[in-house]
């Protein structure tokens, strides 16, 4: 079998790999002649504002229509309106999440993009749930009303869509109202059971679509022009008011010249297809019925495609003036509203079903070649999801396979994932096994999805079959096993394929010299070499021009700004990725993610606490999915912290107790060090002496584990099980023995140039001295912390390391031991001290204090009668972080429960997001 090559060469041939999900969500243009119907419409715009809104007829009865009249009141009305229209192959949980967000996108840009790449077709029921609330959490965010609009309904079957569905209608915000348009009933019986008892539910069904008699003979009308009323009153008989029927006889009459009718009723789509065929496709042109029965071998065509599929590619003029015409006659063609450079046109669905069944018994070699002509089209336009499908369906799973094998590298490299997983779905099981290329490019999508043992696997049968990869597959492999040992926190393998990576020539794939570049440079991260890593990760960002490849590493650059403690540095180099990423598309999400949670540190360290949390707890679940260790550690810490500084102590809790958890599920033990370390320090802070000691005993448990220790992960966990004893001496007053070990700790960070360590060392060692009657040592080594501190900009770091820190800065100042600068720095420092909200309460008892933003989110879920629980979920919190809320709201309300501090709100006039009040 002949291979392509690699797959993460860039392709050269239209190599932009679009998908055609505009079509999908772009509702599709109106009829020419499409008839007002007052009585349906009143009652749509009364249900406007319903939850929930159901319209359910058998084909042809006016669902696509209705909800295209209604979305232009609507529009009218100033909501906002998205829309999805589905096909059977958007039964699928990935693709239906994306054409969902994809919908929401057309009405805002970056709408519901935090839900982005958490559904994959291994997702359990909780995994949607997240996604379900990441999704609702963020247009909850925004108060202008929003319709969600799903045409065709019925190609739903999976039954995780309809519990996405449920959730969906069971969690969404007030100003969120679902239209759910199907032939039949959409089976969500609890969710509309509950919906119903609500007063939430409003229900359209066949007889509300039905046409009355003046309604058909107004359709009649304005397609005919003319018609006696009896002809009228006998065609909405024989139609039973069916839409579809009604513009078929309008067909029939006038072809026929207005001579009459055969009085067959009509009022189905078996005895439309009969009538269709025999009444009407008889006497269409010839030409027009071959172009009509080639384009239904595609969902939609344009006139170039249409031309090719006759064989006629030169003809694009004459095809194109063909489909205006039948376009304009409104009832065989329409055109679909899209963003690029085709104007392109679907079938009337009715006649579609029609055609193809003429397009079934043409023999098979001719059916696959118009497909196999259909695939080589798209796939010289890029269109790469529509070629892939007709290359199956000409029966051609090899050109399936060499389109996304060829495909692959340009797919990865922007960051669609989903669409390179869609369409690795569609190949078959044997493509997958033949060609090793593809089992690279799904080890790749393994990994990024953090199913850790199927990459291994497919890592290691890789390995096995080396002779079977071509030079740049084999180069795509040493990087994946880089990248996967990067996920793993492996520095030890990471060393040990530094050669390999270093040997990769720079005439490789812009795909693996960026792998390269950032696991190079991640080790670089690790050795102290930071100023190494950043030239590394700047010429590479520099190779192609890639926009997203140089948003990645600057994002990367922050995180060794970081880790190096230039805390300034990452603020500066974070803000600018994290704003320029959210502008991008859905492959940009884990950029702006990963750079959201290194611009935290920056925040924290300057005391805002409050704005980590909102920056934060909203990314948290993709951190957890797509991030690095190093970036889901620093978020995860950062954000207990704060909330402790906050005074939310249970959630701070939970917030290390979740690091802990994510630890141990993928065996990262250096997270897991880090996990009960701030455990430890939590438990030492409210004098629980014992589950300190405990977590101290776990610390030097996994400690044990990576004995001796060197450069690498292991040494950053034996230096954390140093700075866990050094901070249990310091709280007991042990200070001989952290006079030893901050000595020797220092002298190891120096050495790697952790500076922003080396200064909280330099603090502690300092009080420790001081606590010896050596103030004259201790005073030095305080300084030379402050030093450090104030050349990083630091604040919170320092004042989190000891809790004599705020005294004993106060004493050096108080007794003039410092220069103008680290006197100014030193007064910022417990400026900063003083900002949490415990200390806050304790200056002034008797003043109202305002609500949270959290509180006031929390406000707006009890009004909408959800209990603590689902708060909880909804807002990615446990149960006890609301009851804590909810008790701190109460006080400052003066109230006792639930009901009286909405009714308190109501009376002061305060508003709460998305509850009219």
């Amino acid at each position: 079998m002949p291979q392509s090559s690699s797959p993460f060469p860039s392709i050269r041939a239209r190599a932009d790999a679009r998908p055609i999900t505009d079509t999908k969500v772009v509702p599709p243009r109106a009829a020419q002649r499409l008839i007002p119907r007052e009585g349906l419409m009143s009652r749509l715009v009364d249900a406007r504002r319903l939850r929930c809104v159901t319209i359910q007829g058998p084909a042809g009865f006016g669902k696509t229509s209705t909800l295209l009249a209604w979305r232009r009141e609507l529009l009218g009305m100033n909501f906002d309106v998205a829309w999805f229209s589905l096909a059977p192959e958007d039964n699928d949980l990935e693709r239906f999440s994306n054409c969902v967000l994809a919908s929401l996108a057309e009405v805002e840009p970056g709408l519901g993009a935090g839900a982005t790449v958490l559904l994959d077709r291994d997702s359990d029921e909780i995994a949607i749930e997240h996604w379900v609330i990441m999704l609702i959490q963020t247009i909850a965010q925004r108060p202008r009303e929003l319709v969600l609009m799903f045409d065709d309904a019925h190609h739903i079957e999976d039954p995780r869509l309809f519990l996405l569905l449920q959730w969906l209608l069971e969690y969404a915000p007030v100003h969120l109202h679902v239209v759910l348009a199907a032939r039949s009933v959409v089976p969500l019986p609890l969710a509309f059971a509950r919906l119903r008892a609500q007063g939430q539910l409003a229900e359209f069904d066949l007889s509300d679509l039905r046409f009355s008699a003046a309604e058909s003979e107004r359709l009649l009308r304005e397609y005919l022009g003319n018609i006696d009323k009896r002809d009228a009153a006998v065609l909405h008989e024989l139609t039973d008011g069916w839409a579809a029927g009604l513009q078929l006889f309008a067909v029939d009459l006038k072809a026929k010249q207005m001579v009459g009718y055969n009085r067959v009723q009509v009022r189905d789509a078996s005895t439309f297809a009969s009538y269709f065929e025999r009444e009407v496709l008889v006497r269409l042109p010839p030409v027009d019925l071959r172009l009509l029965t080639c384009a239904s071998v595609c969902d939609r065509f344009s006139a170039a495609l249409c031309a090719t599929l006759l064989g006629q590619p030169q003809a694009v003029p004459r095809v194109l003036t063909r489909l205006v015409r039948l376009d304009g006659e409104g009832l065989f063609i329409s055109q679909i509203k899209s963003q690029d450079r085709e104007t392109w046109y679907r079938l009337h669905p009715l006649l579609r079903e029609v055609l193809r069944a003429r397009l079934a018994m043409l023999p098979d070699a001719e059916r696959r070649a118009l497909h196999a002509t259909a695939r080589g089209w798209f796939a010289a336009q890029g269109y790469v999801d529509e070629a892939v499908r007709q290359a199956v369906l000409a029966d051609d799973p090899e050109a399936a396979a060499d389109i996304v094998e060829a495909s692959a590298g340009e797919l990865l490299s922007k960051g669609d994932l989903s669409q390179l997983s869609g369409l690795l779905r569609r190949l078959p099981e044997r493509q997958m096994e033949d060609r090793p290329g593809l089992r690279l490019v799904m080890a790749h999508l393994q990994l990024y999805s953090r199913n850790y043992v199927g990459c291994r696997q497919s890592v290691a049968r890789l390995m096995s079959s080396l002779d079977r990869l071509d030079e740049n597959q084999r180069h795509a492999l040493t990087v994946l096993r880089g990248s996967y040992a990067m996920h793993r926190d492996d520095t030890d393998t990471m060393e040990a394929l530094v050669p390999e990576l270093q040997a990769i020539p720079g005439n490789a794939s812009d795909f693996v010299l960026s792998g390269r570049s950032n696991v190079l440079a991640w080790l670089h991260m690790y050795k102290g070499e930071y100023e190494q890593a950043r030239i590394l990760l700047d010429a590479n960002a520099h190779l192609s021009g890639s926009p997203r490849r140089g948003l990645l590493g600057r994002c990367m650059n922050g995180l060794s700004q970081a880790i190096e403690g230039r805390i300034t540095q990452v603020e500066h180099v974070l803000r600018e990725v994290m704003q320029e990423a959210e502008g991008q598309g859905p492959g940009y999400l884990v950029i702006s993610t990963m750079a959201a949670a290194m611009l935290a540190t920056a925040l924290y360290e300057q005391g805002d606490h409050e704005g980590v949390c909102m920056l934060l707890e909203r990314r948290m679940k993709i951190l957890e999915r797509v991030a690095l260790p190093d970036t889901a550690l620093q978020a995860t810490l950062i954000l207990a912290l704060a909330n402790w500084l906050e005074g939310r102590r249970a959630e701070a809790q939970s917030w290390a107790e979740r690091l802990e958890q994510h630890a141990e599920r993928d065996g990262l033990d250096r997270l897991l060090v880090y996990a009960l370390f701030v455990r430890m320090r939590f438990a030492l802070a409210t004098g629980r002496v014992a589950l300190a000691d405990e977590m101290l005993v776990r610390i030097e448990a996994v400690a044990d584990k990576h004995v001796p220790p060197h450069r690498g992960t292991s040494q950053e966990i034996s230096v954390m099980r140093s700075r866990a004893h050094i901070e249990r001496l310091l709280w007991g007053e042990e200070y001989a023995e952290v006079v030893e070990r901050a000595r020797a700790l220092i002298d190891l960070s120096s050495v790697e140039g952790r500076y922003r360590r080396v200064a909280m060392l330099q603090l502690q060692l300092g009080i420790a001295l001081r606590g010896l009657n050596r103030i004259k040592e201790g005073n030095d080594q305080i300084v030379e912390a402050l030093r450090t501190g104030h050349r990083l900009s630091l604040l919170r770091s320092l004042l989190d390391t000891a809790p004599q820190v705020t005294e004993v800065l106060g004493v050096l100042q108080s007794e003039g031991a410092l220069d103008p600068v680290l006197g100014f720095y030193v007064q910022r420092l417990l400026a900063v001290s003083g900002s949490g909200v415990a200390e806050k309460v304790r200056t002034d008892e008797t003043e109202p204090r305002p609500l949270s933003h959290r509180e006031l989110e929390i406000l707006e879920l009890v009004a909408q009668a959800l209990p603590n629980k689902k708060i909880a979920r909804v807002l990615n919190v446990s149960p006890e972080t609301v009851k804590w809320h909810l008790k701190n709201v109460f006080l400052k309300l003066g109230v006792a429960g639930r009901d009286e501090a909405i009714a308190k709100l109501r009376d002061q006039g305060v508003a709460l997001p998305g509850v009219k009040l």
